[in-house]
């Protein structure tokens, strides 16, 4: 990435705006010594903004920039002398997002250890499996997960949330911190939708380049107070916690999401910004909202696909403020959309930001027309460094197979028509789930919708539509493919039409397909 982009990009979101010389030189010297991980970013943040809060929770409580770093010391301090955690060892984080989880992370990347995010909604049995194939030496979790955790194996210390505070407090104050001779890794778990979620090693960033790729297509700046409601487990919310801590932002955390309690913290601590997962813009429309209106400049989505009429439904509300980010925990970021992009193509996945590569391939790996659908291979900073298990994903010339299928239109705007595994082959026609969800979606009755493709003796499979209306509300199977057929091909039309009282999602807002197919037996 050239220079002068990054010096403009830098100055327009207010990171190189003059401070006390003193602090300017103690802040690049801990990027200098520490590096672009999150001990880096945090301690930077630090010695330009000690006193500035860093993280407030939905009781109130506020942590400093200052203090932050120095609970995240000490408690690197314990797991070193107290737990016997050394650079290499992987520290296991099953929290929901509040201070503890952020202190765990970095605490981990202080010593060199790799800390590996657990998705909250792993059962037992997958928490046992992730612990042994993962080799964590310690897990960190929530006093809710405590009956949960005992299916670990013994050998893996098991640190309650409440413990914290003692492991913090037992910090030997002799005991030096000093960058670590290799840098530990984070590791982010799969969605996990089917099976056991596969580990990925995310890189470290090695300069501003990853930072500005993304503030440069969403208007984040400098002392920004940004409310995290996406996991920080998750990619995006670990991505927001990335920029928020590079920015020297207020973050504003819930354990849980609640729509309500979203849009008053946001009103309350007067938040430019909130970083979401799709499923979560749709229940804060499902809410009336307050009066005053929360001043945002900047809701930034990722982590599934964006229904085209939710997407208008948001903006009327809340204003022309939601920018839409494609990419996945294995490619990191590959095209976003603005305002104005998603105004003109409601379910469009934008554009690819500065530095990153996009193209749209045939089987053969060769690019293919624009219109026309391919596979969809990225490009960037920030590909992920394999899977735990030494497995990969596959390359071509660089560019990473993101296991999707999409187009790039005339203007060079993407869309993502879904998995590639996901495509129902109906009498002969390839025919994508995400299409017939979208056209669902626009109608006024429907809450949320999902596809999937179910066997039929005729054409091999058919479309089975589920439906979640909202409260009142009440459809006929019959309208609703009269519906489809008046939109779309006749193979798109559902078989089935099954209503839901509510979809079944896991912990990032992703439809557990599983579960719907638990209708056919």
């Amino acid at each position: 990435m050239d220079l002068p982009f990054i010096v403009a990009t830098l100055t327009r979101r207010g990171l190189l705006t003059p401070g006390h010389p003193v602090r300017v030189a103690s802040q690049l010297a801990a990027l200098r010594q520490w590096g672009w991980g999150m001990a880096g970013e945090l301690r930077q943040a630090a010695a330009r903004d000690p006193g500035r809060v860093a993280v407030v929770d939905e009781h109130g409580h506020e942590l400093t920039y200052r203090e932050l770093l120095d609970r995240a010391e000490r408690l690197a301090r314990s797991m070193r002398s107290v737990l016997g955690v050394q650079a290499g060892d992987r520290v296991g984080l099953l929290c929901r997002n509040h201070h503890g989880l952020i202190e765990g992370i970095v605490a981990a990347t202080l010593i060199g250890a790799d800390a590996v995010l657990v998705n909250s909604g792993l059962s037992a049995a997958q928490l046992a499996t992730v612990a042994e194939e993962q080799r964590l030496r310690v897990l960190v979790h929530d006093t809710e997960f405590a009956e949960r955790v005992l299916a670990v194996p013994a050998e893996v210390h098991r640190v309650d949330e409440a413990d914290l505070d003692a492991l913090v407090a037992a910090a030997l104050p002799g005991d030096r911190l000093t960058p670590p001779a290799h840098d530990g890794r984070t590791i982010v778990l799969t969605s996990g939708t089917t099976g056991t979620p596969k580990g990925a090693r995310r890189p470290v960033p090695n300069g501003f380049g990853p930072l500005v790729s993304i503030i440069d297509r969403i208007p984040l700046h400098t002392h920004d107070t940004v409310l995290i409601a996406a996991p920080i487990f998750h990619t995006w919310g670990y991505a927001a916690l990335q920029v928020a801590f590079a920015l020297r932002a207020t973050i504003v955390l819930h354990r849980r999401f609640d729509p309500a309690a979203t849009l008053a913290a946001l009103v309350t601590h007067r938040c430019q910004a909130l970083f979401a997962v799709p499923v979560m813009v749709q229940r804060l429309l499902d809410v009336p909202p307050p009066e005053p209106r929360p001043a945002l400049k900047v809701v930034a989505v990722s982590g599934s696909a964006l229904p085209g009429g939710l997407t208008t439904r948001f903006m009327d509300t809340y204003g022309d403020v939601l920018y839409n980010l494609y990419g996945s925990t294995e490619v990191s970021w590959a095209a976003i959309a603005g305002p104005a992009e998603l105004r003109r193509a409601p379910t469009t996945a934008g554009r690819p930001p500065h530095g990153t590569r996009l193209e749209i391939v045939d089987d053969d790996g060769k690019p293919v027309p624009a219109g026309r659908v391919g596979r969809i291979l990225v490009g960037n900073e920030m590909l992920f460094e394999g899977y735990t298990s030494g497995a990969r994903r596959e390359t071509h010339d660089g560019l990473l197979d993101t296991g999707d299928l999409g187009r790039v239109d005339a203007d060079g705007l993407l869309f993502v028509d879904g998995r590639a595994d996901d495509m129902i082959v109906s009498g002969g026609e390839n025919v994508f789930p995400s299409e017939l969800e979208d056209l669902l979606a626009r109608l006024p009755q429907v809450r949320e919708a999902a596809v999937l493709g179910v066997p039929d003796p005729q054409y091999g499979q058919r479309l089975a539509a589920f439906l979640a209306l909202h409260p009142g509300e009440t459809l006929d199977p019959e309208a609703v493919r009269e519906y489809v057929r008046r939109y779309l091909a006749r193979f798109s039309v559902p078989r089935d039409v099954v209503f839901v009282k509510y979809l079944p999602r896991n912990a990032t807002g992703k439809v557990l397909t599983r579960e719907l197919r638990r209708y056919y037996g």
